[in-house]
């Protein structure tokens, strides 16, 4: 099922306790809301041990689909809130979306707040 409207999915990636930041960040521009999964990372500077013993680097993936039109606006948000930009403060990036369905809550959904959020 396809949309009129042109969507992405902005993917940020970065350190366990910042997903909510990055939600909060992406609300405040214009996104209805994202999803927070975890995982863990591989990459090179994520090789690091205490005692002996291998650190497993947590990280939070949040997924948000917001209308194409305001990709820069939220991208531009997430990386004033979070400073992503720095080094091992994360990634991010943008994939564009062919077909997108169940677009209820994107498109009208009701202002509510995020928790934690004023």
């Amino acid at each position: 099922m396809s949309q009129e409207n042109s969507f992405s999915l902005i993917v940020t990636i970065v350190k366990k306790g910042w997903g909510d930041k990055v939600v909060r960040a992406s609300r405040k521009a214009g996104a209805k809301g994202g999803t927070i999964l975890f995982g863990r990372g591989t990459g090179v500077h994520e090789n690091k041990s205490l005692l002996g013993l291998m650190i497993e680097p947590e990280k939070e993936i949040i997924l948000t689909i917001v209308e194409a039109e305001i990709t820069d606006k939220v991208i531009g948000a997430i990386k004033d809130s979070i400073g992503i930009n720095e080094p091992g403060c994360g990634i991010g990036f943008v994939v564009p979306l062919d077909s997108v369905f169940g677009t209820a809550q994107i498109l009208s959904s009701p202002d509510f707040s995020f928790k934690d959020e004023k």
